[in-house]
């Protein structure tokens, strides 16, 4: 067996711990799902922690919560009704490193998630989070699919490799998500 996954109950391989933990909690309005920590969000151990990562001020400018969050102030999110996630749990420079592998068992992972804490959506912050995940390929917004009751949506990535996509249209796409709770 790798380092990177452990024997969980019955003997199911469950994946390494991540760098980053999760921050969740029960009845939460959304849970944001990253794609995988980088190296900078490792290190910080804390969610989209790159300074050139605009998920915190979009977060804020879109209205979910009302000052603008730190990385480092990530479990406040949780006064706001906001849970972090990631979709692979590996730490990698860039998700272009991810293997398919690094995506095992997550769809099973985000559906316990879902049925346990009973979050109202799940959003997926870049398309490959989502199709990482469930192996398809999505369009930003609202999706068919629903864990429980949850439901799914997808954003553009905020990463600052996704700068094609320009600031106003990705917070056009938090503003929409904000609208759906």
């Amino acid at each position: 067996m790798s380092g990177r996954a452990r024997r969980g109950s019955g003997g199911v391989p469950t994946a390494a711990p991540s760098a980053v933990p999760d921050v969740l909690g029960p009845d939460l309005d959304v849970v944001f799902c990253g794609i995988n920590p980088g190296f900078v969000s490792a290190a910080a151990a804390a969610h989209f922690a790159n300074p050139r990562n605009d998920f915190w001020r979009l977060l804020h400018e879109a209205g979910f919560t009302p000052r603008l969050l730190r990385p480092d102030e990530q479990f406040q999110a949780l006064d706001y009704r906001i849970g972090l996630t990631n979709a692979a749990l590996r730490t990698t420079r860039g998700s272009g490193d991810l293997r398919r592998a690094d995506f095992a068992g997550a769809a099973d992972r985000l559906e316990r998630l879902s049925l346990e804490l009973k979050p109202g959506v799940l959003a997926f912050v870049g398309k490959e989070a989502y199709r990482g995940a469930f192996g398809e390929r999505p369009e930003h917004g609202p999706q068919q699919r629903r864990l429980g009751e949850t439901r799914l949506f997808v954003l553009p990535s905020t990463s600052p490799a996704n700068a094609a996509v320009p600031w106003d249209e990705r917070l056009r796409w938090f503003r929409a998500l904000r609208e759906l709770g």
